[in-house]
């Protein structure tokens, strides 16, 4: 029991480092030795845990998308108002970006490099579902509560005002002459700021 204790410890410091080193220097940067180095263990251990580069990043995506995965589910899939699934998912959304602001452009780069591995993430059962949100937003826009608009064009407008300001982060602090403090505050506000905006728009 204590070696599987260790082994756990080991693979978790390993999940670490590689996650520091990905968000950093991107998939194609990341050396397996620098990952190794960070982690504190020789190259051959890191094999022995993971074979390949691409095995190793995997883990880390995967790892940090279960986090993020269920939150997202249960926003959209609860009995909650589309009012309110706008400000949960927002909230839950930028939260978690917050804490893991390397999954944005993780998720990009990985898409641009290897649509496969996103075809294999897309069929866990913890992805999130639009079926329901997108009755739900069709039953809104009869009953009057809400204007007319197709509930996959919603959940992209959602997605795209939650995902730009972490991929373009760069762009966004050089344009608003703000440091990282700045930013993190920037985003805290973005969680009422885009909630307001997005309801606004869509009730009646």
């Amino acid at each position: 029991m204590a070696r599987t204790k260790k082994n756990k410890d080991t693979e978790g410091e390993i999940l670490k480092a590689a996650k520091g080193v990905f968000q950093k220097k991107g998939m194609d940067g990341a050396r397996m030795q620098e990952i190794a180095d960070e982690a504190g263990i020789n190259k051959a251990m890191l094999h022995y845990y993971y074979r390949s580069k691409q095995l190793l990043f995997e883990a880390v995506f995967s790892n940090a998308f279960s986090l993020l995965a269920p939150q997202l589910n249960k926003v959209l899939n609860d009995d909650s108002s589309i009012e309110e699934k706008v400000k949960n998912f927002t909230s839950n959304y930028i939260s978690f970006i917050s804490k893991h602001p390397y999954l944005p452009n993780f998720i990009i780069q990985e898409l641009n490099r290897n649509p496969k591995f996103f075809e294999k993430i897309q069929q866990t059962a913890a992805f999130p579902t639009l079926e329901k949100f997108k009755s739900q937003v069709a039953a809104e826009v009869e009953e009057g509560i809400l204007k007319p608009i197709d509930g996959e064009q919603l959940f992209i407008n959602i997605i795209s005002l939650n995902i730009f300001p972490f991929v373009a982060t760069p762009l966004i602090k050089g344009f608003l002459k703000i440091d990282d403090k700045g930013f993190k505050q920037l985003m805290e506000k973005r969680k009422t700021a885009v909630s307001e905006f997005i309801i606004n728009s869509i009730k009646k």
